[in-house]
């Protein structure tokens, strides 16, 4: 059969060939897309920040329940299936902590806060112990009344506050529900996309596929560390201290056993806030031996099993940053970022402690 011949151009057509498509971006285009996907890093940072706290104790959380997804996807099969037990887990140990928290610091601290005016009232328990020591102490006396009214002004502010408190935590709520909700969506979507995220992150990072693989393994074992050394590790003590104060008679045992969970946040002295004024109070009421035994619990319970039984059981012994960046961390967090520089504070220390380590393996010429 023959050919067809070619249709002939319009006449007065100056059309020219178009070149084939170029499959290799050139340098020129590859800026480009490098300054857009910053761009639109950039943009997603800056539409996040509302509820980037969410989102980053989402992510940890799912660190820190990776092994019972894990357990849960080999028993099921379903991975979906695996990561909703495990958001539901979260979800249910979430709002018990915070629920029972805030019950015990707005109700039960305003009823010892008014216990303790009116045990500092004239003919009070707290007026006469400060009368005794008043009488000897000899020439370093102090006016117990001037002491009592101060301490009163303190418990009746505490008290007045408990209530401003239970009102800003309702106007908080749709915030903290907002908060909440992408914490449990992140804590769902990371247990069931991690592995195709990290693998995503190997190709678009700018790094070698193994170096990129040992940040993001760094990222998610330092943020599980860092959640379940410092909240769970925090309950535990808190637990273990409320049964101390409820054993030696020490009043309101639930409300400072919360008070001690929330202390163990704070860097270096933590615990020691609480359980060693509870000590000291109850031998200065003449309940000596009580005293030395809440001590006591303090020192070995709260302390001592918490640091070297609990905690190493929930994270492990090791650890690839020193115990001084790790300190400096809690502390210049705290400074930088608040409250939740407690757990941005190491982290960011651990991930930055790893850049420079991969560096100096780079720059020593080592193999992969």
């Amino acid at each position: 059969m023959p050919s067809t011949p070619p249709h002939p151009e319009p006449p007065g057509s100056t059309s020219t060939p178009l070149p084939p498509p170029s499959k290799v971006a050139t340098p020129a285009e590859q800026r480009a897309l490098a300054f857009f996907a910053i761009a639109a890093m950039a943009a997603i940072a800056w539409i996040l920040q509302p509820v980037s706290i969410g989102i980053l104790l989402g992510a940890l959380t799912a660190f820190s329940l990776q092994p019972l997804y894990d357990r849960l996807r080999r028993r099921t099969r379903r991975s979906a299936l695996a990561a909703l037990a495990c958001t539901l887990v979260a979800a249910v140990g979430f709002t018990v902590t915070l629920g029972g928290l805030s019950f015990l610091f707005v109700a039960r601290g305003g009823v010892m806060a008014r216990g303790l005016y009116a045990w500092l009232n004239e003919g009070g328990g707290g007026r006469a112990l400060m009368n005794r020591l008043a009488s000897s102490m000899g020439s370093m006396r102090f006016k117990p009344d001037q002491l009592a009214a101060k301490l009163q002004d303190a418990a009746a502010e505490v008290a007045s506050r408990a209530a401003q408190i239970a009102a800003a935590v309702a106007s908080a709520t749709f915030s903290m529900l907002l908060v909440f909700f992408f914490l449990l969506m992140t804590v769902f979507f990371t247990l069931e996309r991690w592995k195709d995220l990290a693998k995503q992150a190997e190709i678009m990072l700018p790094l070698r596929p193994r170096y990129t693989h040992d940040l993001l393994e760094e990222f998610r074992r330092v943020g599980r560390t860092t959640l379940l050394g410092t909240v769970a590790t925090g309950l535990a003590q808190g637990v273990l201290a409320g049964f101390g104060y409820f054993i030696t008679g020490v009043p309101e045992a639930a409300f400072l056993g919360a008070a001690t969970a929330v202390a163990s946040l704070l860097p270096g002295v933590g615990t020691l806030l609480v359980w060693v004024p509870a000590g000291i109070f109850l031998i200065a009421t003449g309940h000596p031996a009580m005293g030395a035994l809440e001590l006591g619990w303090g020192m070995l319970a709260v302390v001592g099993a918490s640091d070297y039984l609990i905690r190493p059981a929930l994270i492990g012994r090791h650890s690839t940053l020193p115990a001084l960046l790790t300190f400096a961390g809690l502390f210049g967090g705290v400074e930088a970022f608040g409250l939740i520089g407690l757990i941005l504070g190491p982290l960011v220390m651990a991930l930055s402690f790893s850049l420079l380590r991969l560096y100096a393996h780079d720059a020593q010429g080592q193999p992969d």
